[in-house]
C-alpha cells in the first residue's frame, strides 16, 4: 500500500486501517475524527487502570477500543499497537478476574493479535506462564471451560520452549488423564514460527520425541488429535526445514483411517475410532504443507488416498462417513490455494519464508489437480449438495482452468438440454457459479473459456420456470453472476472499424450481436413467469394478502438479477427494454400484493439505471392517470379503491426511488399526487401514498452511490476508442473506483424540509390535540396520522438531528471520563428548521399516555407507537437487521466469486462499491455507550408501561424495543429496575397478572440481550434477587397459570446459567499501572485526559478496597433462594456465619430441591474453611541414590521403584508410616521426574487435627454442633437413604464431597455417631440404603487422608468388617455404586497408604462362596480400585494374575466377561511406546505362552470345534478338550475388551492364536451361532481393523498364507475378509512395501483357484476391491493369466449310469476355467463408474463363456447384470468406448432373451 498524504495528517505510520473509509464522501474529515477517538481511549483507558477502575471505567473503554478497530481497522501506530497488547494481556491474565469480562477482554485481544505479519518476534514477546496458569485455572479448575486457543504462538521468549518441555513432560503418563493435559498444552502453547537458525531452540527439541510416540500408537486415544493438530502447524509453518518423507505413508495410513470409512462385509466399528477421529481442517492443513518439495512422495500418496476413496463419492454412497469426505474435498484445494499465495503473491514478513526448492512447481500443481478432479466430478452430484464441489471446483478453476472447466462443461451442456433431470440442472449450474470467473477472464491457459459464455447464457434462459421455484432461483443466480462479469454491449461494428482484433477477440465480437436478442428472450421469460404467479391465479381468495415466502425470494431474484443486465447494458440495448418494461407495466393492471410488485421492482431498475429517460417516461404517466380518476370526489372515501387507481400508485412509488437529484423536475407533479391520495379513506390506498413519500424523502436526504456498473464510467464510448470485450471478468481497481456519490444539495434539503412542513406539521398538530382531548377522532384516522408521521420519520430520519435533554446524574459513580462519542456521517443538522424529532417525540409521548388511558384495546395505533419510538431513539437513516442481511449477502456473493489466489482485494467493482456502502451505514448505526439522558428516560418507561400491556403482541413487541435500547444508553438499567420491580412487590396490590408476567419477562430479557436478572455489579443484585422471591408472596402470582410457572423456571435457569461468579474482588496489580502509565504518555495521538493525581490514586485504591469488602447478606427463604445463595459460594470469599447455619439446616428440608442444593453448599462451605497444609519440595533422585540422567527412559526405572507398591515393606507402624514418602497423584514420575516435586510436609508441621470446640471458627462451631448431634444425624442418614427416581440413580459425586470434607476438617469426630448407622445400611440389601453407605465410606476413606497412623488404623479396623458384609450382599442394582465407590476411593491416592484396602480385596475375589454373580461383582470392585493406580502396584498384579489364571476356565459367562475386562486393565501397563522400558507389570508375551499350552489339544486336532460344554460344574475331572474350550471362550473376552483400551496392540501374539479363531469362525452372518463363534468373528473383525507397524506386515503374511492352506475351507473364506479389512486399514503401510503387495497379490491369485466355490468367489471380490482402491492394478501379466486361464479345457460330459454315486469334487479343469472367468469378472467389478481403455475387450472374453457349465454361466451373467446396473446412468457417455461390433454383441448380451421364442 502506498503511504498516501493522509498518513501525514495522522502524525504516525498506521499498522493497517481499513482501506474502504478513504472512498467515503467525506473521507476527509475521518483522519481528524479517528485521532480524536483514539487520543481519548489511550488517555481514558490509562487513567482507569492507574485508578484501577476495572467497572466501569476500563470496561467501557476497552468496550470503545473495539468499536474503534471495527470502524477504523488498526489505526495506529506499531507502538501503541505493542502497548495495547500488553496492556490487555496482563488485564486478562489477572488472577481473580470474573469470567465474563475475562471474555470481552479476551475477545479484544485476540482481535489485536490477529494479523500476525503486523508485529514481529522483535516487537512483541509475551511471556506464556501467566497464560497458562489462568488456562490451567479455568479449565482444570471448577469453574466453567471457556476455550482459550488463542494464544500467539510466534510471541514466546527464546528459551520457552525447553521451559514448556521441563513443566509438562512429567506429565505424559498415557494411562494418566494428564497425558491429554499435557498433549493439548503442547499442542497449545509450543512455538512453530521461529526462524531456521534457531530451529535447535524450537521443534529439534520435542519432534523426535513427540513423533515417534505418535507413530506407535497403535488405538486412537483421545489426546492423539492434538497430536495431529501440533505437527499440522508445524508443517505448515516450517514448510522445507522439516523431512517429512520417512513418516509420509503412516500419515496417509492414519488419515485414511480416521476417516472411517465401511469396508468389507461385516465390519465391526470400533465406537473409539468414531470419537476420536482426527479434525479435517488440520489434516487438510498437514496434507497441504507436506506437498511439493524434491521427493514429490506426498504427492504420489495423495493421489493414492484419492484414488482408493473415489467411489465414496459416487452419488449412490450414502453414510455418516460422507460428511467428512466432502470436507476434505472442499478444503485441501482451498488450502493449497492459500499456500501458493503465500509462496508467490504475499507481501514478504518476517514469517520464515519457504526455501526454493521446496516451493510448489506447476508440475506439481497440475499433479494435484488431475489427483483432485475425478472425485469432485462425482462430487458435484451429491446427497449433500453440490457446493461442497463447487467451492473445490472455484479454488481448483483458480490453478488450472484448462483441466478443470472443461469436465464441468460437459456436464452441464446436457444438463441444460434435458428436462427429467432437475437435480443435475442445479447441481451443474452452481459448480459453473464457482469457476464463472476462471471461464470469463480466459487468461492464456484458457483462452477460449469466454467464447463459452454466451451460448451457455442463451441455453439457461428456459430454467426460468414458474413450475420449478428451486431450478428459477439457481437460474437468476446463474445469469445474475455471468453479466455482473462482462459488459453486455454489442461490438459487433468492430469487426469492420478495427484491424488490431486477434481471431479469438473477432469471434467474441461477432457473438456479442446476440446480447440485445439475450436481453429480450430474459424479459419475455420474466413476464411469463409474472404472468403465472398474480394473486388470482395462486391463491383462493380466502387466502393470506401477503406474499409467501417463496413469492418473495423469487421477487427478489427476479429484481437483482434485472437490475444487475440493465446496469451492465450498453445505452442502445437499454432504450429498446425500457419500452418493452413501459409498454408491458401500463397496457396491463396489475394486483399489488404479488405480480405487481413484480413489474414495480423491474420498473424499479430501469429508473435506478437510467433516471433522466426512465422517469420522463413514467412520472406523467402515472400522474395523469392518477389524476384522471381522482379528479371525482367520492373516490376520496371508497373503502375499496379502483384497480388502476392502486397500481398506478404503486408503480409511482417504486420509480420514485432513484437519485433525487433527477426527481426535481416534477417536485410540483409529486407534490400534487401526494396531497390527493395521503388522506384516502382505503388503507392499501393510503400506505402506498405513504410509500411513494418515504421514498421521495429518502432519495433526498441521504448519501448513497448512484451507479454499480462493473467498469467505471459506463459504456457508453464508441467502439472504435474503446472495446468492452477486453473488460470481461475485469476486476475493480481500488484506488480508482470512480464511485459516483449522490450528497443531499441545497436544493433537496429544502424540499424535504418543504414536504416536512406541509405535510407532518398538520398531522402532529392534529394528533396533539386528540391526545390532549380537544378533538375527536376515529380509530382509522389516527392510525392513518400515525402511519403518515411514520414514513415522514422513516424518510427524512437523517436530517434530523439526535434527542437532546439533561443527562441523568449519577447512576454510576465513576472516576472516568464516559463520555459518548458521536461519528461524522456527512449530515451537517440544519439548526434553523425545526427539529421535528423532538416534536414527534412529544407528540407520541401525550399520545400513548391518552391512548393507554382511553382506550388500551387500540392495539393497531399502539403496535404503531412502538415501532415510531424505536425509531425515535435509534434510528440515523438505516436499520440493524436491513444491515446485517445485507451484510450476509455480500459476504456470500464476495465468496462465490472472490480469487484466493491472488488476493490484494480483487473483487468486482460492484462489490467493492457495495463494501464502502456498508462502510458507511456502519457508522450510521453504531451507536452504543450513548449517553443517557432525560428524554430517552421518559421513552423508556413509557416502553415499560407498554411492555407490561395487557395485551401480549404488544407487550412483546415493546419488550424488544427495550431490550434494545437497554444495550445503547450506560448504565440506564440502575434506572429502569426498581421500576420494573415495583411490578413484582407483594405490597402492592393494584398489579394485574398481565403486568406481572410482563415485569418477568423483562428481567428475563431476550436470548442475546441484556439480562436484567443478573446484571453484572452488585448493587443491582442486591435489589433484584431478593425482590424476585418475594414475588412469591404477590398477589398476581398464580401458580395455576402454567405460564407463569414456566417463566419462573425460566429466569431461575437463566440466573444459573448465565450467572458467572461476579467480581468480588477488583485488584489490579502494578505491572498493569505502568504500562497505562506508558500508555498515556507514548506516541502519537497524544492522550489529552489528564494524568491522574496522587489523591486520585489513593481514592481509586481505597474504592477498590470498599468493593471488595461490600459482600451480600444472607436472604429470605424460598426454592429459588436457595439456589441463587448457592450461586454466591466462591473461593475467595466465606459465607457469613448465619447463611452457614441456614445450609447446615436445610440438609434436613422437607423438599428434596432443597436438600440438594443444600449438599453442593455445605460442601461448599467444607472447602471454603478447609485449612491449607503445607508442602515441601524433594528431590526424587536423592530418595534412591540414583544418578539423575538426561536420557528420556519412561516406565519401571530403578529410580520410581519406591512409589510401588511392595508387601514386604507396607508402613504398618507409627514410625515406618512417617518414614515413608507418600506420593498421591499417579503420573509422577513414569515419564520423567518434574523439576521440584511437591509433597506434604510432616505432620507436626501440618495443621493441628480434632480441635476441641473452643479452638474452632464460628462457622465451624455450627457444624460441628449439626453433625454431633445424633437426632441431627438420624433425620439426614434418614433423608440420604430415600429413592430419589426408581432404577435411575447412580452414586452421587456431591455427597461424596460433602462426607469428604466433613471428614477431612472435623477428622474422626463424627465417626463415633455414624458407625451404628453404617453398620445397619449394610446389612440392609435395598438399592438406596447401600448406595447412602458407599457415598459415605468413599468420602470417609479419602477424607482420612492426613489423619494420623493411630487414627488411619482404627478407621480400617473399623471399614474392613464393613466392606466384608457389604461385597457379601452385594446386588445387581448395587454393583456399580461399589465399583465407583473404591475407585473413587482410590484416585489420586498412594497406594502405600491403602494398604489395607486392597489386601482386603485381594483375599479372594473368586471364591464361588455366593455364587458366580458375587464373584464378578467382586472383581469388577477390585478392577476399580487397581485401574486408579495404574502403574504402581504391579505387585498387586502378578498377585492377581496368578490367582485368576487357574480359574481362566470358569463356566459362567458374566464371570468370563468380568475376567476378560480384568484381564485388560493387567496388562494396560505392557505397552510398545518409544522410550519405554519393559513393564515390572505382567506382560502379555509370558501370558500368551502359558495359554498357548493349555489350548494345545484345540490347535493340533483337525476335527471341528464344538462348543459341547454342559454349563454345570460335573463331578469329576472334563477332559482336556473341554477345558481348552472353556479357556479359549474367556481369552476371546480378554481380546474383545482390550481391543478398544489399550494403546499398543500386542500383534506377534495375537498372531499366534489367530489360526484358531479362522478355525472356529463361521462364514454366515448368522445369530444362532453360539456364543463362541460369534466372539471368534468379533474378534477377528477387531483385529483386522489394527494398525500394523511396517516391521509387523511380514509377520502377518506368513501366518495368513499358512491358515490359507489349511484344510478347512471356512478359516480359507475367513483369510480372504480378514485380508480385505486388514489392507484397506493399512493401505500406504502395504503400498511402500512392495514385497508385501506381491505376497497379498499371490494368495488372491492362489485362492481363485480354490476347490471351494464360495472361497473362489470371495476372493473375486477381494481382488476387485484391491483393483477398485488401486491397490492392485490390472496389468498385461495379471490380465494374460487370467485369459490363459479361461482357456483351460473343460473335461467331457459322461453319461452316468443310474444309482452310481455323485462325484462331488469338481474336475480342476473346471475350477481352472471358473477361476480364470471370476478373475476377468472382478477386473471389470473393479470400475464400476467409468469405462477403463482394457474393459471391451474383457467384457467380449467373458461374453464368450456365457454357455458354459455351472457354475461359470452363472458368474458370467451375475457380473453382466452388475455392469448394466453400474452403467447405466451414462451410458451415453459410456457407449462411445466401445466399436460397433461390441456394441451389437453388447446388445445382444445385456436385453434379455425372448420367453416365446
Amino acid at each position: 500500500m502506498t503511504k498516501t498524504k493522509s498518513d501525514n495528517n495522522l502524525g504516525f505510520v498506521s499498522q493497517k486501517d481499513i482501506v474502504y473509509n478513504k472512498l467515503l464522501p467525506y473521507a476527509d474529515k475521518l483522519d481528524d475524527e479517528s485521532n480524536d477517538i483514539l487520543s481519548k481511549i489511550k488517555g481514558n483507558l490509562g487513567r482507569a487502570v492507574q485508578l484501577r477502575e476495572i467497572w466501569p471505567g476500563v470496561l467501557f473503554w476497552t468496550r470503545k477500543l473495539s468499536t474503534y478497530m471495527r470502524l477504523y481497522g488498526r489505526k495506529f501506530s506499531k507502538e501503541d499497537h505493542v502497548l495495547f497488547i500488553k496492556l490487555l494481556y496482563e488485564l486478562v491474565t489477572i488472577p481473580r478476574l470474573e469470567i465474563s469480562i475475562m471474555q470481552g477482554l479476551g475477545r479484544l485481544l485476540i482481535n489485536l493479535l490477529k494479523k500476525r505479519e503486523l508485529l514481529s518476534r522483535e516487537d512483541l514477546e509475551l511471556p506464556w506462564r501467566p497464560l497458562y496458569e489462568l488456562h490451567d485455572r479455568i479449565l482444570f479448575s471448577k469453574t466453567e471451560h471457556l476455550g482459550l486457543n488463542w494464544f500467539p504462538k510466534y510471541h514466546v521468549l527464546l528459551n520457552a520452549t525447553q521451559e514448556m518441555l521441563d513443566e509438562w513432560r512429567p506429565l505424559l503418563c498415557p494411562f494418566d488423564v494428564t497425558m491429554q493435559r499435557a498433549i493439548s498444552y503442547f499442542e497449545l502453547f509450543l512455538p512453530t514460527t521461529l526462524p531456521p537458525e534457531l530451529h535447535h531452540k524450537g521443534f529439534q527439541l520435542w519432534f523426535d520425541e513427540l513423533i515417534t510416540l505418535w507413530e506407535s500408537v497403535q488405538n486412537l486415544p483421545g489426546w492423539e488429535v492434538h497430536l495431529v493438530n501440533l505437527f499440522a502447524r508445524l508443517a505448515n509453518d516450517n514448510i522445507g526445514y522439516i523431512d517429512w518423507d520417512p513418516y509420509i505413508p503412516k500419515i496417509f495410513t492414519k488419515i485414511l483411517r480416521s476417516l472411517n470409512l465401511p469396508v468389507g462385509t461385516s465390519q465391526i466399528l470400533v465406537p473409539r475410532y468414531v470419537t476420536n477421529a482426527y479434525d479435517i481442517g488440520h489434516v487438510v492443513f498437514w496434507v497441504s504443507s507436506l506437498l511439493g518439495g524434491p521427493s514429490k512422495q506426498a504427492q504420489a500418496q495423495l493421489s493414492g488416498l484419492f484414488n482408493s476413496i473415489t467411489s465414496f463419492f459416487h452419488p449412490s454412497n450414502h453414510g455418516r462417513w460422507l460428511m467428512k469426505l466432502m470436507k476434505l474435498l472442499q478444503r485441501l484445494p482451498a488450502s493449497v490455494v492459500r499456500r501458493l499465495h503465500r509462496e508467490r503473491y504475499r507481501k514478504p514478513s518476517w514469517l520464515t519464508p519457504i526455501p526454493e526448492s521446496h516451493k510448489l512447481t506447476e508440475d506439481d500443481i497440475t499433479e494435484f489437480v488431475k489427483s483432485m478432479m475425478q472425485p469432485v466430478l462425482l462430487a458435484m452430484f451429491s446427497k449433500t449438495g453440490s457446493l461442497d464441489a463447487a467451492q473445490a471446483l472455484q479454488n481448483l478453476a483458480l490453478m488450472r482452468p484448462e483441466l478443470v472447466i472443461p469436465p464441468v462443461l460437459e456436464k452441464t451442456y446436457p444438463a441444460l438440454e434435458t428436462l427429467t433431470e432437475p437435480h443435475q440442472l442445479t447441481a451443474t449450474l452452481s459448480c459453473m457459479i464457482g469457476v464463472a470467473r476462471s471461464l470469463v477472464s480466459g487468461g492464456e491457459r484458457f483462452p477460449e473459456g469466454p467464447t463459452h459464455m454466451l451460448p451457455l447464457l442463451i441455453r439457461a434462459l428456459p430454467g426460468v420456470d414458474p413450475n420449478d421455484f428451486s431450478k428459477c432461483m439457481i437460474t437468476f443466480q446463474f445469469i445474475a453472476t455471468f453479466v455482473t462479469l462482462v459488459p453486455l454491449v454489442d461490438c459487433s461494428s468492430a469487426l469492420h472499424e478495427r484491424t488490431d482484433l486477434t481471431e479469438l477477440d473477432r469471434e467474441l465480437c461477432s457473438a456479442s450481436a446476440e446480447f440485445e436478442d439475450f436481453v429480450l428472450q430474459f424479459m419475455d421469460r420474466c413476464f411469463a413467469l409474472i404472468d403465472s404467479s398474480t394473486l388470482e391465479q395462486t391463491r383462493e381468495e380466502t387466502e393470506t394478502e401477503k406474499m409467501t415466502h417463496l413469492e418473495s425470494l423469487v421477487e427478489l431474484g427476479l429484481s437483482s438479477t434485472f437490475s444487475t443486465i440493465l446496469t451492465q447494458c450498453s445505452l442502445d440495448i437499454f432504450k429498446v427494454a425500457l419500452e418493452k418494461v413501459f409498454n408491458f407495466a401500463t397496457t396491463n393492471i396489475f394486483e399489488t400484493r404479488v405480480s405487481g410488485r413484480m413489474v414495480a421492482d423491474m420498473c424499479r431498475a430501469t429508473a435506478k439505471c437510467h433516471p433522466a429517460e426512465s422517469l420522463k417516461l413514467f412520472v406523467p404517466h402515472c400522474c395523469s392517470a392518477i389524476n384522471h380518476i381522482a379528479v371525482n370526489e367520492e373516490v376520496l372515501n371508497e373503502e375499496e379503491l379502483d384497480k388502476e387507481l392502486l397500481w398506478n400508485l404503486q408503480l409511482l412509488s417504486e420509480v420514485s426511488r432513484v437519485d433525487g437529484h433527477k426527481l426535481l423536475p416534477y417536485r410540483s407533479d409529486l407534490l400534487q399526487i401526494l396531497q390527493l391520495t395521503l388522506h384516502l379513506k382505503c388503507k392499501q390506498g393510503y400506505t402506498l401514498a405513504c410509500n411513494l413519500l418515504h421514498h421521495i424523502l429518502r432519495s433526498a436526504a441521504l448519501i448513497y452511490p448512484t451507479e454499480y456498473c462493473s467498469v467505471p464510467g459506463g459504456f457508453h464510448q464508441p467502439v472504435g476508442d474503446y472495446l468492452p470485450i477486453r473488460d470481461w471478468g475485469r476486476p475493480g481497481d481500488l484506488w480508482n473506483l470512480n464511485i459516483q456519490w449522490h450528497v443531499p444539495s441545497v436544493e433537496e434539503t429544502s424540499l424535504a424540509f418543504y414536504l416536512l412542513d406541509l405535510i407532518l406539521q398538520p398531522e402532529l398538530q392534529q394528533l396533539q390535540r386528540f391526545a390532549t382531548g380537544e378533538q375527536d377522532m376515529s380509530r382509522d384516522d389516527v392510525l392513518k396520522s400515525l402511519t403518515i408521521v411514520h414514513h415522514c420519520l422513516l424518510g427524512a430520519g437523517s436530517l434530523m438531528p439526535p434527542l437532546t435533554g439533561e443527562p441523568i446524574p449519577e447512576l454510576v459513580c465513576s472516576m472516568v471520563n464516559l463520555d459518548e462519542t458521536t461519528l461524522y456521517t456527512g449530515m451537517e443538522y440544519d439548526q434553523t428548521r425545526e427539529n421535528y424529532r423532538d416534536a414527534i417525540c412529544s407528540v407520541m409521548r401525550q399520545l400513548l399516555h391518552y391512548i393507554l388511558e382511553h382506550s388500551e384495546d387500540d392495539t393497531k395505533s399502539l403496535f404503531l407507537i412502538i415501532k415510531i419510538v424505536s425509531d425515535l431513539l435509534h434510528f440515523k437513516g438505516s436499520h440493524k437487521h436491513e444491515f446485517d442481511s445485507r451484510w450476509k449477502s455480500f459476504n456470500l456473493v464476495k465468496k462465490s466469486m472472490e480469487n484466493r489466489l491472488h488476493g490484494r482485494k480483487q473483487h468486482i467493482r460492484a462489490l467493492l462499491i457495495d463494501r464502502v456502502m456498508l462502510q458507511h451505514e456502519l457508522r450510521k448505526l453504531t451507536m452504543e455507550g450513548c449517553q443517557y439522558r432525560s428524554i430517552h428516560q421518559e421513552l423508556m418507561r413509557g416502553l415499560l408501561r407498554l411492555s407490561t400491556s395487557r395485551y401480549s403482541q404488544v407487550r412483546s413487541r415493546a419488550q424488544s424495543v427495550l431490550f434494545t435500547a437497554l444495550g445503547t444508553y450506560n448504565f440506564c438499567c440502575r434506572d429502569l429496575i426498581p421500576h420494573v420491580l415495583e411490578f413484582l412487590n407483594p405490597d402492592n396490590s393494584s398489579v394485574t397478572q398481565k403486568q406481572f408476567k410482563g415485569a418477568l419477562y423483562c428481567l428475563l430479557g431476550n436470548h442475546n440481550g441484556v439480562c436484567l436478572a443478573n446484571l453484572h455489579d452488585w448493587d443491582c443484585i442486591s435489589v433484584t434477587w431478593p425482590a424476585i422471591v418475594r414475588s412469591g408472596l404477590s398477589t398476581a402470582m398464580s401458580l395455576e397459570k402454567p405460564s407463569i410457572v414456566r417463566l419462573f423456571d425460566d429466569l431461575a435457569d437463566k440466573i444459573h446459567r448465565q450467572y458467572e461468579t461476579i467480581g468480588i474482588d477488583f485488584s489490579i496489580p502494578d505491572e498493569c499501572c505502568a504500562l497505562a502509565k506508558k500508555l498515556m504518555t507514548a506516541g502519537n495521538p497524544l492522550p489529552q485526559a489528564l494524568m491522574p493525581s496522587e489523591e486520585e490514586e489513593a481514592e481509586g485504591l481505597k474504592r477498590q478496597k470498599l468493593k471488595n469488602s461490600e459482600s451480600v447478606e444472607p436472604w429470605k427463604f424460598e426454592h429459588i433462594s436457595i439456589g441463587f445463595l448457592s450461586l454466591l459460594l466462591r473461593d475467595d470469599h466465606q459465607l457469613p456465619p448465619a447463611a452457614v447455619t441456614f445450609f447446615v439446616k436445610s440438609l434436613n428440608h422437607d423438599s428434596l430441591y432443597v436438600r440438594k442444593v443444600a449438599i453442593s453448599a455445605v460442601a461448599g462451605v467444607m472447602k471454603q474453611i478447609k485449612k491449607p497444609h503445607k508442602k515441601v519440595p524433594i528431590s526424587p533422585s536423592e530418595l534412591c541414590e540414583m544418578i539423575d540422567t538426561k536420557a528420556i527412559v519412561a516406565g519401571d526405572r530403578p529410580d520410581n521403584q519406591w512409589l510401588q507398591y511392595n508387601s514386604g515393606k507396607l508402613p504398618l507402624t507409627q514410625k515406618d508410616w512417617d518414614a515413608c514418602v507418600f506420593v498421591e497423584k499417579t503420573h509422577w514420575g513414569y515419564y520423567c521426574w518434574p523439576r521440584k516435586l511437591m509433597i506434604y510436609a510432616p505432620e507436626k508441621e501440618q495443621p493441628k487435627q480434632n480441635l476441641c470446640r473452643e479452638e474452632m471458627t464460628e462457622r465451624e462451631q455450627i457444624t460441628f454442633d449439626h453433625f454431633s448431634d445424633p437426632v441431627f444425624i438420624n433425620q439426614f442418614i434418614e433423608f440420604l437413604s430415600l429413592e430419589d427416581r426408581k432404577g435411575k440413580d447412580k452414586f452421587s459425586p456431591r455427597r461424596f464431597c460433602l462426607f469428604k470434607g466433613l471428614f477431612r476438617n472435623f477428622g474422626d469426630a463424627f465417626l463415633p455417631v455414624l458407625q451404628p448407622h453404617l453398620e445397619r445400611l449394610v446389612a440392609d440389601s435395598h438399592e438406596s440404603k447401600q448406595r447412602c453407605v458407599a457415598e459415605i465410606i468413599s468420602g470417609l476413606i479419602r477424607g482420612s487422608k492426613h489423619w494420623s497412623f493411630s487414627k488411619v488404623e482404627n478407621l480400617w479396623g473399623v471399614l474392613c468388617p464393613l466392606l466384608h458384609t457389604a461385597l457379601a450382599n452385594i446386588t445387581i442394582e448395587t454393583y456399580a455404586d461399589w465399583g465407583t465407590c473404591i475407585a473413587t476411593a482410590c484416585e489420586s491416592r498412594d497406594p502405600r497408604k491403602l494398604h489395607w484396602l486392597f489386601e482386603m480385596l485381594m483375599e479372594s475375589p473368586v471364591n464361588g462362596e455366593g455364587g458366580s454373580f458375587v464373584d464378578a461383582c467382586r472383581l469388577y470392585v477390585l478392577q476399580g480400585g487397581l485401574a486408579q493406580q495404574e502403574w504402581r502396584v504391579p505387585e498387586l498384579l502378578h498377585r492377581l494374575l496368578q490367582y485368576l489364571e487357574p480359574k481362566l476356565t470358569q463356566v459362567y459367562k458374566n464371570v468370563r466377561e468380568r475376567i476378560g475386562s480384568v484381564l485388560t486393565y493387567i496388562f494396560m501397563i505392557d505397552v510398545n511406546l518409544p522410550f519405554t522400558r519393559p513393564t515390572t507389570s505382567p506382560r502379555i508375551a509370558d501370558f500368551t505362552e502359558r495359554i498357548l499350552l493349555q489350548l494345545k489339544p484345540l490347535t493340533e486336532g483337525d476335527e471341528e470345534i464344538q462348543n459341547h460344554v454342559v454349563e454345570e460344574n460335573e463331578v469329576g475331572e472334563q477332559d482336556e478338550r473341554t477345558q481348552a474350550i472353556k479357556l479359549l471362550k474367556t481369552v476371546l473376552k480378554w481380546l474383545i475388551a482390550s481391543a478398544g483400551r489399550s494403546f499398543t496392540t500386542a500383534v506377534p501374539e495375537q498372531l499366534r492364536l489367530l489360526p484358531l479363531l479362522f478355525k472356529i469362525a463361521p462364514v454366515e452372518n448368522d445369530d444362532s451361532y453360539d456364543e463362541l463363534k460369534r466372539d471368534a468373528k468379533t474378534c477377528l473383525s477387531l483385529i483386522s481393523q489394527g494398525l500394523l507397524y511396517p516391521e509387523q506386515i511380514q509377520m502377518v503374511l506368513t501366518v495368513l498364507k499358512e491358515i490359507a492352506g489349511s484344510s478347512s475351507w471356512h478359516a480359507r473364506y475367513s483369510v480372504l475378509t480378514y485380508l480385505q479389512i486388514m489392507v484397506f486399514y493399512n493401505l500406504f503401510t502395504f503400498m511402500s512395501d512392495q514385497k508385501a503387495v506381491a505376497d497379498v497379490r499371490g494368495l488372491v491369485i492362489k485362492l481363485l483357484e480354490d476347490e471351494q466355490l464360495e472361497v473362489r468367489e470371495m476372493a473375486a471380490t477381494t481382488l476387485s476391491g484391491f483393483l477398485q482402491c488401486n491397490f492392485l492394478s490390472m496389468d498385461a501379466p495379471m490380465q494374460a493369466h487370467f485369459e490363459a486361464l479361461c482357456k483351460t479345457c473343460l473335461p467331457k460330459k459322461r453319461k452316468r449310469e443310474l444309482g452310481s454315486v455323485v462325484d462331488t469334487i469338481p474336475p480342476a479343469g473346471l475350477v481352472r476355467r471358473h477361476a480364470g472367468v471370476l478373475g476377468l469378472s472382478a477386473c471389470i467389478l473393479s470400475s464400476p463408474y467409468d469405462v477403463p481403455t482394457w474393459m471391451p475387450q474383457l467384457l467380449m472374453d467373458l461374453s464368450a463363456h456365457l454357455n458354459d457349465t455351472q457354475p461359470i454361466e452363472m458368474t458370467v451373467k451375475k457380473t453382466l447384470s452388475n455392469f448394466r446396473r453400474t452403467h447405466h446412468d451414462n451410458w451415453q457417455q459410456h457407449k462411445q468406448q466401445f466399436t460397433d461390433d461390441q456394441l451389437l454383441v453388447l446388445t445382444d448380451l445385456l436385453v434379455s432373451p425372448c420367453y416365446y421364442a
